[in-house]
């Protein structure tokens, strides 16, 4: 008898965990932390109270000496972070810690990855389980051969878009998504703000109009009534600055007890046709 060959299942891309994170059912909470704050072990800590809580993909921040989209709470904590001892290393061990049990996505600086080196980097990062990359200062016109050498490593690109994003450049984004599409709430850094800016839901609704990705949006939801308003339009909400200042104020158990009242808040939002409705 002639035996027959196994195939082998093909690797689960970060492009399809991504996806599967952004849930019929569910808005998608994708909660931050700087890697290495408030210590090394720390952030680990930090990460188990987000998976604990309800996260269903978890945000690092590689700790950068120029970090330009970020406001002063995580310019503090990246600044802490560095001075831990904190660097891409570490992160790549940190993301492999969590990346068995919920997508982790990096936000990083693009010299970062230049240092180390386009090729070298990627194979490293999806070697860690890191699914998809945030880089701020990467403009979408120039994104193009990064993102295709992303795509053949089986790591995602999230672009971000801005509410000073043209149509053509919300277009372009459209084109070389791969995760999901970070929509920035104002034209502006990170900060904790109580309610949504004026703009935010037009935003998403544009950048929703262009590409068939999940759409998030970050940059300042600092409550759960703005993480609620926010969900009316998004597939998930990224939380950063708040949950920073939460580990500084009581370390990560606080953080990880206000997220899961965040958690809580988004379990009355059910989506209907790719917008979301808050139950009575």
């Amino acid at each position: 008898m002639s035996q027959q060959k196994k195939q082998k299942k093909s690797p689960v891309t970060g492009n399809e965990r991504l996806q599967a994170a952004f849930r019929d059912d569910r808005v998608a909470l994708i909660p931050y932390l700087t890697g290495g704050y408030p210590t090394l072990e720390g952030a680990r800590e930090v990460g188990e109270a987000y998976v604990e809580a309800g996260a269903d993909v978890v945000e690092i921040g590689v700790p950068f000496s120029d970090p330009l989209a970020d406001g002063p709470t995580i310019q503090d904590t990246t600044t802490r972070a560095i001075e831990n001892g904190a660097d891409l290393d570490y992160c790549l061990d940190l993301a492999s810690t969590f990346s068995d049990r919920v997508p982790v996505v990096f936000l990083l600086y693009y010299n970062v990855i230049f240092s180390r080196g386009i090729e070298e980097f990627l194979r490293e990062a999806a070697a860690a389980g890191v699914s998809g990359l945030v880089v701020p200062d990467l403009p979408v016109d120039e994104a193009g051969e990064f993102a295709a050498h992303a795509a053949e490593a089986g790591v995602a690109f999230c672009p971000l878009v801005a509410p000073t994003s043209t149509d053509e450049r919300l277009a372009r984004v459209g084109e070389l998504v791969s995760g999901f599409v970070y929509c920035v709430s104002v034209a502006g850094v990170t900060g904790v703000r109580d309610a949504l800016p004026s703009g935010a839901v037009e935003l998403l609704r544009r950048a929703r109009s262009k590409t068939a990705a999940p759409v998030a949006l970050g940059f300042g939801i600092g409550s759960p009534e703005a993480a609620v308003e926010a969900a009316g339009e998004a597939d998930g909400v990224i939380i950063g600055s708040k949950l920073m200042r939460l580990v500084g104020e009581g370390g990560p158990q606080r953080a990880g007890e206000w997220l899961r009242e965040v958690r809580e808040a988004l379990s009355g939002v059910v989506r209907s046709g790719g917008r979301h409705q808050e139950l009575a």
